[in-house]
């Protein structure tokens, strides 16, 4: 009669492994609050020393009061910021700087080096320009092989007229990994494009992390009722 094999109790974690696991989760808390509070500090140094110059030594606060308050510097430049945009959007305001636009664009180079720049700040700060609708999938770049991108918006003018041959063009933005700010712009039928419920912040977490981070699984509707039928027969057997 042969003996059965029983296999043996699992080793519990020696305290190497275990101060090591420690460790590792002690980093990955850390690191994000550490880069956070550095990130913010070297900002904010840096906005103080190109601010502050500009200020009269009678009007900084240490020469006031004696006391010398961190980041006055970024409260003094959102004040300025703030005060130039409300002028900015007055009659007066508008058209100082078109007057002031009209004598750029008689400079050649230091005309491209302005509009390239206002075009960039548009782009980026203007309060109308619109976020990506949804994050979907598409198969880029050839079949078979998957991609995650953001809708921008439906093509419209003649992209739709030279590359919709009656159907809907889809503009998407494919980011690269693991940096997406730079990427691909592309246009699809509608039909090639497949929505995703999970929203673009948690996309882009995807694809910055690489494919690492996922989302956590939504339940559909069916998974709800599965489960509140099965706690209601669990209630009436109890």
């Amino acid at each position: 009669m042969t003996k059965r094999h029983t296999p043996e109790p699992p080793r519990k974690a020696g305290l190497l492994f275990r101060l090591r696991s420690s460790f590792l989760t002690g980093i990955v808390v850390i690191t994000p609050v550490a880069l956070t509070i550095w990130l913010i500090f070297a900002v904010v140094t840096w906005v103080d020393k190109v601010v502050l110059p500009f200020v009269p030594d009678k009007l900084l606060p240490q020469n006031l009061i004696n006391v010398n308050f961190f980041g006055v510097g970024v409260v003094i430049f959102l004040v300025f910021t703030i005060v130039v945009g409300w002028i900015a959007k007055g009659l007066i305001g508008r058209s100082l700087i078109r007057q002031a636009e009209n004598i750029v664009d008689r400079m050649p180079v230091v005309r491209t080096i302005y509009n390239g720049i206002k075009q960039i700040s548009e782009t980026v700060f203007a309060q109308s320009e619109r976020s990506f609708e949804k994050a979907v999938l598409v198969e880029y770049p050839r079949r078979g092989i998957w991609a995650i991108g953001f809708i921008s918006t439906h093509a419209k003018g003649e992209i739709l007229r030279r590359a919709g041959n009656g159907e809907k063009i889809m503009s998407v933005f494919v980011p690269t990994t693991p940096n997406p700010t730079s990427g691909f712009l592309l246009y699809f039928p509608a039909d090639d494009v497949i929505e995703l419920d999970m929203s673009v912040e948690e996309a882009a977490k995807l694809v910055i992390s690489a494919g690492l981070v996922y989302p956590s699984e939504k339940p559909d509707d069916d998974d709800v009722a599965n489960l509140l039928n099965r706690r209601q027969r669990i209630r009436e057997h109890a």
